[in-house]
């Protein structure tokens, strides 16, 4: 006997009233992707929940996939059994011995099929006493147990289930629009990107590109992060955008302390095109609350005056340390700690506005003509789609 199937349990989707079916569907659909490399895997949607069908492939392996699915609170390795009194006892058995280290146990049974003879609590009991006389050294434990072997008698099987892995929570990818997220290279938009994600949002990048400032490194930099990302998104988009002229043109013709506040205008105002072009309904920055310069409560709003598009913050009340610990878990901190810069570095004035004014910063903007830079940097945007099938690291090796 083997674990045969992964049992999938939903999170707060499991709340949702009409629109349920639709978040399922997503759900279904973003775990057959993620799933696609394990070619005899099949998924199975009842009422309540999702059955991973493992059909002989390594369930660690599909496990581990599994975990990186938006939409899922909770998963169990599951074997499906016939409904007789043997088959669960020795289903139960095999499901403790599965539980490697684990001393204490606690039976739970749930009878949905009241034909089936044996009562739950009695279930329990003779569970308990077989698992008992056929190991050494584990005891039952009620209140606090290393291991819960859970059992469903339903209409068309029984099923057993042990030790509970955790889902990575959310909604499905997909079920709550799109967002453009600015995507700078560094620690801190990787993870707003994976915390809009998330929430169910659908993930395309803009990034802004200033050679010879910023180089080749720092764009592959940027491209291998957007790789990593798809292991939560399924698939991105970047836009990179050329950046060089009107950063130059800034630092010639704007006030120094403002030509950080006019830069990341322009890139509000040049992502806007690209999101109004993608039909995307808002942005998600990076952003943490008096973290730099740009990032205070005046400067967000100087900043924030060129455009009517929400902006996501996901980050806006965390510490950098809180940052950095969700970057490690979900892969991006070495990509973003590699030492090529992105273009917020380049033409950094000596002493920026922490706290600018938004009719300083329009009139200082309007002294200057833009259009044809942003127009120019808009057709000569460079676009590229990334899977979560291709490999960067093999990217990053073949600079050197």
């Amino acid at each position: 006997m083997k674990f045969d199937q992964i049992m999938v349990r939903y999170g707060e989707m499991a709340l949702k009233g009409k629109n349920r079916h639709s978040f399922e569907n997503k759900l279904h659909s973003n775990l057959s992707k993620k799933l696609r490399n394990f070619p005899a895997v099949k998924i199975k949607k009842t009422r309540d929940r999702m059955y991973v069908l493992l059909n002989g492939e390594n369930p660690y392996a599909v496990m581990e996939k599994c975990q990186e699915v938006f939409g899922i609170q909770s998963l169990s390795f599951a074997v499906r059994i016939e409904q007789s009194e043997d088959s669960i006892k020795a289903a139960a058995l095999y499901a403790m011995k599965e539980a490697e280290g684990a001393r204490t146990f606690k039976i739970s049974t749930k009878r949905t099929d009241k034909q089936f003879p044996i009562r739950s609590q009695d279930m329990n009991q003779i569970l308990g006493g077989h698992i008992l006389s056929n190991t050494e050294g584990i005891t039952v434990d009620v209140h606090n147990p290393d291991v819960e072997i859970k059992v469903e008698v339903r209409q068309d099987a029984a099923y057993v289930t042990s030790q509970n892995y955790p889902g990575a929570g959310g909604l499905p990818v997909g079920t709550t629009g799109k967002t453009l997220l600015l995507l700078s290279g560094g620690i801190d938009s990787p993870v707003a990107g994976y915390l809009a994600m998330k929430r169910g949002v659908e993930v395309e990048a803009v990034h802004f590109h200033s050679p010879p400032y910023t180089s080749e490194r720092a764009k592959q930099k940027v491209l291998d992060l957007a790789q990593e990302m798809t292991r939560y998104g399924i698939k991105l988009k970047v836009h990179i955008i050329p950046f060089t002229k009107i950063q130059q043109k800034i630092h010639r013709e704007m006030p120094d302390g403002y030509s950080m506040t006019i830069m990341r205008r322009m890139m509000l105002r040049i992502s806007e095109a690209v999101a109004k072009e993608q039909v995307i309904l808002s942005f998600t920055t990076g952003e943490s609350l008096g973290q730099v310069a740009s990032q205070t409560m005046e400067s967000m709003s100087a900043i924030n005056d060129v455009t009517n598009y929400p902006i996501i913050r996901p980050l806006v009340a965390m510490d950098k340390l809180e940052i950095i610990d969700i970057s490690r878990k979900i892969g991006t901190y070495d990509i973003s700690i590699r030492p090529y810069e992105d273009c917020c570095t380049v033409f950094v004035p000596k002493a920026p506005k922490t706290k600018p004014s938004k009719e300083k910063a329009l009139e200082y903007e309007q002294s200057t003509d833009f259009s044809e830079d942003i127009k120019e940097a808009l057709e000569q945007k460079e676009v590229i789609s990334f899977s979560q099938k291709k490999s960067s690291e093999a990217k990053f090796e073949d600079l050197f």
